[in-house]
């Protein structure tokens, strides 16, 4: 994955595995200190090859990944081992069978999401993903694609709501959203579809894992009021933390520590204007409006 890079088109995305393991293969060529041309005349291919593999933008082919770890000195428990992961990597991940309807530029996220240790959000037009209802869900997809048959909009309602189970397993992420108060005014599917999202937002809130923070109006302008955008930290040494931010017709996901670091301290920020009683209050306030 590279530091900053618009994604858009058909573009497939690798695991999270896939981009450790890339990283582990450049660490090693680098301990034995070995060039990216001397890794390639190993293999007999060009450096851009390695330097493809070491980046994820490729899958992990078992006899190359072989022959580096010979090049580059590993014992065979350790080539075993790697092998092995290396085998894990290149299985699709669970949302491959939704590949149909699912945009290759958001894969990434799907896997980043699927791993990440804690997820930090901000949304100012709609209520993020992971805690959409089925009726939310399908009333803003069916806006986004407005020609899809009622199968494929099933299939992409089916794939966000899949994403949110993620949030009910033993290791859970951690979960923060800054939310705008716009999000809750955003009339979407109707008033009962408003009140019963505002139901799970007020459920949500009450899990260990979940923060839910409702930047109300009378915020004013602040730091953080341009995109949306996710934070992304993961328990891997081998990958930096990473925030995603969308286009119109695709992505960019950022790595380069600045850039990581600003939306940090935008979300810090934005989380400073409300209260977690405030954010209920409002919740609660816009529920009753609802009815």
């Amino acid at each position: 994955m590279s530091e900053a890079r618009p994604v858009g088109g058909g573009t497939s995305a690798p695991t999270v595995l896939r981009i450790i393991l890339g990283r582990r293969l450049k660490d090693l060529r680098e301990s034995a200190g070995v060039s990216l041309e001397g890794a390639a005349k190993a293999l007999r291919v060009n450096s851009l090859t390695i330097r493809r593999m070491e980046k994820a933008e490729v899958g992990l082919k078992i006899p190359y990944v072989e022959k580096l770890l010979q090049t580059y000195g590993a014992d065979k428990q350790e080539t075993d081992e790697f092998i092995d992961l290396a085998e894990q990597a290149n299985r699709p991940g669970w949302w491959h069978r939704y590949r149909d309807v699912l945009p290759g530029w958001f894969t990434a996220y799907v896997s980043l999401e699927s791993d990440a240790q804690t997820l930090r959000t901000y949304e100012p037009h709609y209520v993020t993903g992971l805690l959409q209802t089925h009726a939310y869900a399908r009333a803003i997809l069916r806006a986004g694609f407005p020609n899809d048959s009622d199968e494929d909009l099933e299939r992409r309602v089916d794939l966000r709501l899949r994403r949110q189970s993620l949030l009910e397993r033993t290791d859970a992420p951690t979960l923060w959203v800054v939310m705008e108060e716009a999000v809750l005014h955003r009339l979407i599917g109707g008033a009962a579809v408003m009140r019963e999202q505002i139901d799970r937002l007020l459920q949500a809130a009450e899990l260990p894992n979940v923060t839910i923070d409702m930047v109300p109006f009378t915020a004013g302008a602040h730091v953080g009021a341009f995109a949306p955008f996710t934070y992304f930290r993961f328990d891997a040494p081998e990958l930096p933390d990473v925030v995603y931010t969308e286009l119109l017709s695709g992505a960019v996901y950022l790595e380069q520590r600045p850039d990581v670091v600003a939306h940090l301290e935008a979300h810090n920020r934005m989380s400073l204007l409300t209260s977690s009683s405030d954010s209920k209050a409002l919740l609660n306030r816009m529920r009753k409006e609802y009815t």
